[in-house]
């Protein structure tokens, strides 16, 4: 079995809410969405990649510009992804998350979520080759920046254990 440094992924990182992740070296990120959502970004041509988690869509003042924001999420990350060395045009973006639970709030912040991802992405040109939003379930998501593969599971609730440091009943 080959096992070189370009092909095997390096480490593990949990991707909490409100950061940005874009890693040095191959790396499977983590992460668990309900109405937040995540946008990965890999450049075909580098093999590399990114993730983002946010919270809600539009901060509403220069005070609040954090990455628990959708519209500066989404931008920095391109931004990153851009100042790494990749070229926009080679740019893959995939959408997560967006549920939405009427029985806990009653507006819908998730697909208000997704929308802003979805509108900033198709503004600079990304072309967006999955997506897996809405809904009411809660997801945990497992993105390998080497390869680009994406591992959606959907849960019905979200436990501790769900969390990184994996423990427990998952």
């Amino acid at each position: 079995m080959e096992n070189s440094s370009e092909t095997s992924v390096a480490r593990d990182y949990f991707l909490k809410p409100g950061y940005i992740y874009l890693p040095e070296k191959p790396t499977v990120i983590s992460t668990v969405l309900g109405s937040s959502v995540s946008v990965s970004l890999y450049d075909k041509k580098r093999k590399t990649g990114g993730m983002n988690h946010f919270l809600f869509p539009v901060a509403e003042s220069r005070e609040k510009n954090t990455a628990i924001y959708g519209n500066i999420a989404v931008i920095t990350l391109v931004r990153m992804m851009v100042q790494n060395g990749s070229d926009p045009n080679h740019l893959e973006a995939q959408i997560f998350g967006g549920a939405n639970n009427s029985n806990v709030c009653t507006h819908d912040v998730g697909k208000q979520n997704y929308h802003i991802a979805k509108d900033i992405l198709l503004h600079k040109k990304i072309r967006i080759v999955s997506e897996d939003v809405g809904g009411e379930l809660g997801r945990k998501i497992v993105f390998n920046t080497l390869t680009c593969e994406i591992l959606t599971l959907k849960v019905e609730r979200l436990r501790e254990s769900d969390w990184y440091p994996y423990q427990g009943d998952r």
